[in-house]
């Protein structure tokens, strides 16, 4: 797996798992019935932004990540950062690569620290992989999610400083 910056033309890859993904109403704020243009205007970052996709070796786009500031101004040394797999690639540490590496590049932009806003509660796979990365959960808006079956589950705040 090799990890690089999104181009243009790796949307038409994108599209068909984020679509996916914002469909099922588990994991993102998103509408679920968003549609491509609006879906790619919110991915597929600009500077200070950064948009990247994880490739197999023949160049399959298995997921991609975008990290930037997370807020303006006098708050912009905070990193925020989103991810999405494949669902045919997940097990295989897409994720946990995704998540490495977005750190790692925050850090090297200068960020001192990285905060995802809505990590959905009952998204346990993704809460357990962002704590194995070293997040913290510092609150957790109650019944901020509302599920597909119309339950509602909380919305993680996570922090790690980089």
């Amino acid at each position: 797996m090799h990890i690089r910056d999104a181009r243009d033309d790796d949307w038409a890859a994108i599209w068909p798992f984020f679509r996916t993904i914002t469909a099922a109403g588990e994991t993102y704020t998103y509408p679920r019935d968003i549609d491509s243009g609006t879906a790619r205007a919110t991915w597929m970052l600009r500077a200070p932004g950064h948009t990247v996709v994880a490739v197999d070796g023949d160049g399959t786009v298995l997921g991609s990540a975008k990290a930037g500031p997370n807020h303006m101004g006098p708050a912009s040394h905070i990193a925020t950062a989103s991810f999405m797999v494949a669902p045919e690639a997940a097990g295989r540490g897409v994720g946990r690569a995704l998540g490495e590496y977005v750190l790692s590049w925050a850090k090297g932009e200068g960020y001192r620290a990285m905060q995802f806003n809505a990590v959905v509660q009952s998204n346990v796979r993704a809460v357990a992989l962002w704590k194995s990365l070293g997040f913290k959960v510092i609150g957790t808006l109650p019944e901020g999610y509302r599920l597909p079956d119309g339950s509602y589950t909380g919305l993680h705040i996570m922090h790690r400083v980089l």
